[in-house]
């Protein structure tokens, strides 16, 4: 289920002074966020303020989970098992909003490997 835009905390974020990446003036594709599930607490931040629907967030998969130090598997617990997932990261244009919106910092921007 895809959830609205939340204006006002994209407008914070977008006048946030560490705000990362291209202004939302990259390829789409060219940028792809990456969630630190150690740190990640599903609040759904990233998903408020992300104007490409780039985010979601949803039940941890169990390799996920796996992969997680002890103290991420206890903060997983405590948030009800949900992490955010970017299942539609082709669509980023590197805008940032997510970074600065995310109260864990748990995402980061990393350019695209090139294609060759």
């Amino acid at each position: 289920m895809a959830e609205s835009l939340n204006k006002e905390k994209a407008r914070r974020a977008a006048s946030h002074p560490d705000r990362p990446g291209e202004r939302c003036r990259a390829e789409p594709g060219a940028f792809r966020p990456v969630v630190n599930r150690n740190r990640c607490e599903a609040k759904g931040d990233c998903v408020e303020v992300c104007p490409y629907q780039v985010f979601e967030v949803a039940r941890i998969e169990r390799a996920d989970f796996d992969a997680l130090s002890l103290r991420g598997k206890l903060k997983v617990l405590v948030h009800g098992r949900k992490t955010a997932y970017t299942p539609n990261a082709a669509q980023c244009q590197a805008c940032g909003l997510c970074v600065v919106a995310c109260p864990e910092r748990a995402i980061t921007l990393l350019a695209a490997p090139a294609a060759g």
